[in-house]
């Protein structure tokens, strides 16, 4: 259950008499508010039997709010890079495992289930096999070796695994990238015979983009798939990325999803996103929610859709700005880890209770924040915050809003940053590690001495109550 924060005035903490009626105010707010029943993105989808993924950048697994957003909110994690071709063996027989392992143990930890992406792909390849000059015999061993090395470390741990990746042109021909001009289109069913045979329990995908709806390109992959299975190769799925652009969601996309299902193997929505001209606005935003409800709601439509993964959640670390300039807002938390309204389009789809995207234990319990005005005068403020919280931590970042117009000027005890009207502090060295029970602090300098409510504050993604002084 979502309970309302409590909101004390900052300038109601300068004088007893208005701290009191403050304080009224906001017991009121309370008990006048009503709870709502909320549900976590995987929770919701769970109850339909389907995964709910997200792409997980490696250096953001240090991030406490990215970490518990990620592990609240999903089910399912894939590697947005650490487990491509040049990451995890840039040079002809050495192995990175550092990345991959981090990725494999955040989804231990939380109860999650992991997608491999991806083993055989014309891009990210490293100088080595992108300039190697072999033959098929020996890029045929290199491919190989490569996917019974991955596979077999990661064996009986990753559900699924992309074994081939975008390996058609938009015109439903097979892209001819070093992959097919060394071994011809005998690579897709080599690849697939190899990766069944690392690990036979491992769900097998091909995937691809521009396939969503009913195209030259899904014919291509439609024909393939057919025939391949047809002679017994082993693909047991087909991951449609659904990199979309607002007001573009093809109309048969559910139909193409379906005909797909319909060859008697799994899809999956393995890297969605649903980019926008920006600056993104009110009403481009309550579209993007429907069509992201649209697309989930295919899913639950099509009974061998097993899931829904976005490529990432926050358009902070968003693919899209720089690969299409001029677009972004792809995604359903924005630039400061708040939840859109795809959010909730995306949760209401899958069953649950819009709630604001804060569905974790409820406000105040993790944490109680005092918010406090030290001092004010006609051009500045001074402001001291001060968070207890319930559970240890190692590593926090405290979020709140200032009115506009007011701009942070210096801050101390905190790496600070601001967004617009957003503010986010972020621990220091020294302050980093806090016992349960234990308590923080920082402080900040503003341009303004204007009186204002004091705004909730936010501990690592959960609203905190409002202490007193």
């Amino acid at each position: 259950m979502r309970r309302a924060a409590v909101v004390i005035a900052a300038g109601v903490l300068l004088s007893g008499a208005a701290l009191h009626g403050g304080a009224q105010a906001a017991q009121t707010s309370v008990e006048e508010a009503p709870s709502a029943q909320l549900a976590t993105l995987r929770e919701a989808a769970s109850t339909s039997g389907k995964f709910i993924g997200t792409a997980i950048a490696d250096h953001r697994l240090s991030d406490a709010t990215y970490n518990g957003i990620a592990a609240r909110e999903f089910s399912s994690v894939t590697a947005e890079n650490a487990m491509k071709w040049d990451a995890i063996q840039p040079q002809r027989g050495t192995f990175n495992w550092a990345a991959p392992d981090r990725l494999m143990q955040f989804a231990q930890a939380n109860s999650q289930q992991v997608y491999g992406h991806t083993l055989v792909w014309h891009s990210q390849m490293p100088g080595w096999l992108q300039n190697g000059n072999f033959n098929a015999t020996e890029m045929n061993q290199i491919m190989n070796t490569h996917i019974s090395t991955v596979m077999g470390r990661y064996s009986g741990q990753i559900n699924r695994w992309d074994v081939v990746n975008e390996a058609f042109n938009e015109d439903g021909s097979l892209r001819n990238s070093k992959w097919y001009q060394v071994l011809g289109r005998d690579y897709i069913a080599n690849a697939f015979r190899a990766a069944r045979a690392a690990d036979p329990n491992a769900k097998l995908f091909i995937n691809d983009y521009n396939t969503d709806g009913i195209n030259a390109k899904s014919n291509g992959m439609y024909n393939l798939v057919r025939d391949l299975r047809a002679q017994g190769v082993p693909i047991d799925g087909v991951g449609f990325q659904s990199h979309l652009i607002l007001d573009q969601l093809p109309s048969d996309y559910q139909a193409n999803l379906q005909r797909f299902a319909d060859l008697g193997v799994e899809v999956v929505v393995t890297e969605l996103d649903i980019r926008m001209q920006m600056p993104s606005d009110a009403a481009k935003l309550q579209r993007q929610s429907q069509q992201f409800a649209q697309v989930v709601q295919a899913c639950l439509n099509v009974t061998r859709c097993s899931g829904v993964t976005v490529w990432g959640f926050s358009d902070r670390d968003s693919w899209v700005p720089g690969t299409f300039p001029g677009e972004g807002a792809a995604l359903p938390y924005d630039d400061n880890y708040q939840p859109k309204p795809a959010y909730n389009g995306i949760l209401t789809a899958f069953g649950g209770t819009p709630g604001g995207g804060d569905p974790g234990p409820g406000p105040g319990a993790d944490c109680t924040a005092v918010y406090q005005v030290a001092n004010r005068w006609n051009a500045g403020s001074v402001v001291d915050v001060r968070v207890t919280a319930r559970q240890a931590l190692n590593g926090w970042t405290a979020t709140f809003s200032l009115p506009a117009g007011e701009s942070v000027t210096s801050s101390w005890n905190t790496q600070l940053t601001q967004s617009g009207t957003t503010v986010t502090a972020r621990n220091v060295a020294h302050n980093a590690t806090v016992p349960a029970g234990g308590t923080f602090s920082f402080g900040f300098q503003t341009n303004s001495g204007a009186v204002y409510s004091a705004p909730v504050v936010s501990l690592n993604g959960t609203a905190c109550t409002a202490g007193t002084a």
